[in-house]
């Protein structure tokens, strides 16, 4: 949901995710002279009001150095913040504030005033939900010292760091009530004991219930599988044997006809792998599309990989059943041959007018790379995070920055941080890329493709392409932007080269901190003019 406002040159837009909020803010140039930052308060269920808090302060303000601060004391001197305080479904009220004066006496001037809804997890063709993915994060580790959220005694580490999508994930399963309801999985990695539970409580109850897996001679992912999958009988499982990855992460949902024929009715899917890493450690995403013919689709897929077909002849399959067409919304399967997939997402972020954001991991196939990566033309804002292992490359609107993933040791002000229990390195798990969502026809593109050359050729993968969706859209960029300002904020204070202890580390004591965002034709005038329009 979106809404803005403008009120004694003072204006702005809220973009309303499931979990997040974003706000833009812009002013006229008569209302640029003096302004000091903006306040902003928020009012929402059982809470008056509160002030949305920064981290920075003005020279000798009292205040111990990157501790949360009201921003009707430290105004926020950026033309765009988020609030992550927020619930799925609930109404939020936010004011901004121009400020005006000195650091002494600070004056505030109304401005713009909207009503946003977040949007729903239980209701509307898309449910989005990220886990909050900063085990390796200052947040963490003043909240939980580190713990190994494996450990059954750190339950509450774990609710915190999945932020609900664990629970979502299990919902979805308990929706298939008895005989009447069916359900088929597709995964990669399968690890978590409340899975296995509910898929075996399930069938206990009737439900049919069908599982294609991982499977790789001499391989350690195939033996961790059977393993989990070990308490249902084979008649229900079936081992996708391959030379290269069964990358698949989805799930449908079908209720059964009298002569018990599916009807698929739902599809969760997206990037996270069911596991404790997926789940707890590295960002990811599901997505839940209550879309009958989306999900049938998939199911036309998964039985004939139920029924034991090979990569070459899935290939086929998906060649001849599953072209690619533009339409609203469509998933892309592979394995495929000439590199179709590639070719269209490559198309779509080219074709972006606006802005791009994207979060990919491991190596991208050239010419997604040379589409994403800042070039002509020169006016698309940018914000991109690529994992690689043990560091995060990021896109800033048309140059890059490079940060570690985690603090192995303490600094100046940061803990030092942990990822206990994790296995490999990779941190942002995402592969997505979505396409001007300023505008009011973005792009979505999303699943377990890793937008690679094996990804495309020989994995077997899914990704969904959606157009127009502006509320999955918003949920989408909230939390995109979230883990894009918490790397950049973590290279601003940690790197040499970005706004590190030796340099801006407070706020600017007048109207000058204004001057970069108000230089024409600069990528943060356009953001500034594109957030808020």
């Amino acid at each position: 949901m979106r809404a803005k406002a403008t009120r004694n040159g003072i204006r702005i837009k809220a973009y309303a995710g499931t979990t997040g909020i974003l706000l833009a803010m812009n002013v006229t140039s008569h209302k640029r002279k003096g302004l000091l930052g903006f306040a902003v308060e928020r009012e929402g269920p059982g809470i008056k009001h509160r002030w949305l808090r920064g981290l920075l302060r003005f020279p000798g303000q009292a205040g111990a150095r990157l501790t949360p601060v009201d921003s009707k004391i430290a105004p926020l001197q950026k033309f765009r913040w988020s609030d992550y305080s927020v619930y799925p479904a609930t109404a939020y009220r936010y004011r901004v504030h121009g400020v005006y004066g000195s650091p002494q006496s600070l004056r505030l001037k109304l401005g713009g005033e909207v009503s946003v809804q977040t949007e729903s997890l239980d209701n509307g063709p898309h449910r989005v939900i990220f886990n909050r993915a900063a085990a390796a994060s200052q947040a963490y580790t003043r909240r939980f010292d580190n713990a190994n959220p494996d450990k059954p005694e750190n339950e509450a580490a774990r609710r915190w760091l999945s932020r609900g999508l664990r629970e979502k994930l299990l919902a979805f399963l308990k929706r298939a009530k008895d005989d009447r309801w069916a359900i088929d999985m597709a995964i990669y990695e399968i690890e978590l004991r409340e899975v296995i539970d509910l898929l075996y409580d399930a069938r206990r109850r009737g439900v049919k219930i069908r599982i294609v897996y991982h499977s790789k001679p001499k391989d350690h992912q195939t033996h961790v599988n059977e393993e989990f999958l070990k308490r249902l009988p084979k008649s229900v499982k079936r081992a996708r044997i391959t030379s290269s990855i069964f990358h698949q992460k989805f799930i449908v949902l079908s209720r059964l006809g009298d002569d018990g024929t599916r009807r698929p009715v739902s599809v969760l899917t997206g990037t996270t792998n069911f596991t404790p890493n997926g789940v707890y450690r590295q960002a990811n995403v599901i997505h839940i599309i209550e879309d009958g013919p989306l999900a049938s689709e998939y199911i036309n897929l998964f039985n004939l990989l139920f029924e034991g077909s090979n990569a070459r002849r899935t290939k086929q399959y998906i060649n001849k059943e599953n072209p690619i067409v533009e339409s609203r919304q469509q998933v892309v399967f592979s394995p495929r041959s000439g590199f179709g997939d590639i070719e269209e997402v490559s198309s779509i972020v080219k074709g972006a007018k606006r802005d791009l954001v994207f979060c990919t991991a491991f190596k991208l196939h050239d010419k997604i790379k040379e589409a994403l990566l800042p070039g002509p033309p020169k006016n698309i804002i940018r914000y991109g995070l690529q994992n690689s292992r043990g560091s995060i490359t990021g896109t800033h609107r048309h140059g890059h920055f490079v940060t570690k993933a985690f603090l192995k040791t303490g600094l100046e002000g940061f803990l030092k941080e942990s990822t206990a229990g994790q296995r490999g390195n990779i941190l942002i798990h995402l592969k997505t890329i979505v396409c001007d969502f300023t505008s009011n026809h973005p792009i979505i593109i999303s699943g377990s493709n890793n937008f690679s050359k094996a990804g495309s050729s020989k994995n077997d993968e899914n990704m969904v392409i959606l157009r127009n969706e502006t509320d999955a859209c918003d949920t989408y960029i909230c939390e995109m932007m979230r883990l894009y300002d918490h790397y950049r904020f973590r290279f601003n204070q940690t790197s040499r080269t970005g706004r590190g202890p030796q340099k801006r580390l407070t706020l600017a004591a007048d109207d000058r901190w204004t001057d970069r965002y108000f230089k024409p034709g600069s990528h943060k005038s356009l953001e500034r003019e594109r957030f808020c329009k």
